[in-house]
């Protein structure tokens, strides 16, 4: 005994959202949709992030973070030049050790 069930014919797929399927939310106004990166992109990206961690570790951007600090608390005073802030902040480690490697 061989049963077949009755077979409907299945309707062709159509590139409208149906009636039930919920509609996406729509991006606020202003906001650009997420593109994703080109591995090109991702690898640069990458690399900008190690090289600032390493500054960071090492040290090398305290004059950029000091051009920042003393222009929002002493606008009105001239900033140091980058020798000098060197000169005073190895200066002031030799003055005043602390834990650090050398």
């Amino acid at each position: 005994m061989n049963r077949k069930s009755p077979t409907t014919a299945a309707a062709p797929p159509s590139s409208e959202p149906s009636p039930e399927a919920p509609l996406p939310p729509a991006a606020p106004q202003g906001v650009r949709p997420v593109r994703s990166a080109s591995p090109w992109e991702r690898l640069t990206r990458g690399a900008e992030s190690l090289r600032r961690g390493i500054r960071g570790v090492l040290g090398a951007d305290a004059y950029e973070k000091y051009l920042e600090f003393h222009a929002a608390h002493h606008p009105d005073h001239e900033p140091l030049s980058e020798a000098e802030f060197w000169r005073d902040r190895t200066d002031r480690q030799d003055r005043n050790p602390q834990g650090r490697c050398c």
